[in-house]
């Protein structure tokens, strides 16, 4: 049918554009997850003040994390000592942004967006987390600070971190966003084809109740940073204004239903709805800033679906990229976890092999924080996740008790032994 081919065309096109540029984001958020220590990061956000709010906000703009794989990361920096306004700045900063996105976001709507976007993360993480730190100061903190008893860090060849590199930039990366970005083009083509172009104009010039509408959509939703990018231009083309673009950009990362469900069970009621009053409050003042401040001309979004050449030496070299970036989402998918053999020793006996079920992972930085949580544990020898059924098979002989508590530490659910 005629329709499903201008709809595929418009994909195609989104896609291709975008195709090298995630290929280079990826890159550059495979060199930050290996050659930036995590741990480091602790010994600056333990201080309930203003400082610990500005680390937390700088760390986490490049990190490229996900909004679902922010939250253990967020919830380990919280048990380790991080105070709750650092930890909420952490948590709004993060997923709004990172190189990966920062970098596709240039590539599509292009550099007033590229820049104005972690500017808004900045801003808006900066108020959440003084906002916060205002209201929990006297708050005396129940988190109990452990030395890191778990095996020492082995220490990585130059060759061995290249390759941890890639297979975080472009497995591990494509598995935890893969899916997102695919399902954010397969809805920018859908919007692009059927929306009319003047649909919303059906709040006249008032662009405030326009916002209020998109937040009422992006709050709950699960997207990513780099995923939202095609519905936002998709809509822009449709007559959504810049800054109401820029709220679905922000809001929509930066919450969803499963980080709501964990700030509020781990650090309080009140932390929560400090988080998402300020995450609403920044969103809308960053996105009336944008449409009554700053130029229009700044933020065209032009239909490139129509105008982008198809042919010359750069438009096929999009394609080669847009094809390595295919095989590379057919890799993630393919690949599978698999349970770990009981291996057997003369004169000793098998190891056992015990299962768990944990809810709210979701990507593999999700995996790889429980992993490390559960690995903590003295009796455990070795712990493989699998992100397919949500299910711990884990080496040695520890309690329910202990796998329970490593996990809940980290804002995951623990279903119990299968």
């Amino acid at each position: 049918m005629e329709f499903i081919k201008d709809i595929l065309t418009v994909i195609f096109s989104i896609f291709n554009a975008m195709s090298f540029y995630l290929l280079l984001g990826f890159l550059f958020a495979g060199i930050l997850h290996v050659w930036v220590p995590q741990h480091l990061f602790v010994n600056y956000l333990s201080k309930n003040n203003w400082v610990s709010v500005l680390y937390a906000t700088l760390f986490g703009i490049p990190l490229p994390l996900c909004s679902c794989g922010v939250i253990p990361t967020a919830m380990a920096l919280y048990k380790e000592g991080a105070c709750k306004g650092a930890v909420v700045s952490f948590l709004i900063a993060t997923p709004q942004t990172g190189i990966d996105s920062i970098i596709a976001t240039y590539s599509l709507l292009g550099l007033p967006f590229a820049v104005i976007r972690p500017v808004a993360a900045l801003v808006t993480s900066l108020f959440a987390g003084l906002t916060t730190t205002l209201f929990t100061a006297k708050e005396t903190s129940s988190v109990v600070l452990r030395n890191n008893t778990g095996r020492p860090a082995q220490t990585l060849s130059l060759t061995q971190k290249l390759k941890q590199v890639f297979q975080y930039g472009y497995v591990d990366m494509m598995k935890d966003i893969g899916k997102m970005l695919f399902s954010g083009l397969v809805i920018a083509g859908f919007i692009t084809y059927f929306v009319p172009d003047d649909f919303f104009m059906i709040f006249g010039n008032n662009t405030f109740l326009t916002m209020i509408l998109v937040l009422l959509v992006a709050i709950p939703m699960y997207v990513c940073a780099t995923g939202s990018i095609p519905i936002a231009i998709a809509l822009m083309m449709k007559g959504m204004s810049p800054g109401t673009a820029l709220v679905l950009l922000m809001a929509g990362p930066a919450a969803n239903i499963a980080s709501m469900w964990v700030i509020g069970k781990v650090l309080g009621k009140k932390t929560f709805v400090l988080y998402l009053t300020t995450l609403i409050i920044g969103a809308i003042s960053m996105g009336l800033f944008i449409d009554h401040c700053l130029p229009a001309s700044w933020f065209e979004v032009t239909n490139f679906t129509i105008t982008a050449p198809h042919s010359g030496p750069f438009y096929y070299f999009k394609v080669v990229c847009s094809g390595i970036l295919l095989i590379l989402f057919a890799n993630a998918l393919l690949c599978k976890q698999t349970k770990p053999k009981e291996k057997r020793t003369k004169n000793t006996q098998a190891s056992t092999i015990c299962s768990f079920k944990i809810g709210g992972m979701r990507c593999n930085h999700c995996k790889n924080t429980a992993e490390k949580a559960i690995r903590k544990i003295p009796s455990v020898m070795e712990v493989t996740i699998d992100l397919s059924n949500n299910t711990a098979h884990v080496k040695g002989n520890p309690t329910d008790e202990a796998i329970k508590s490593a996990v809940e530490e980290i804002g995951f659910k623990f279903k119990g032994r299968i």
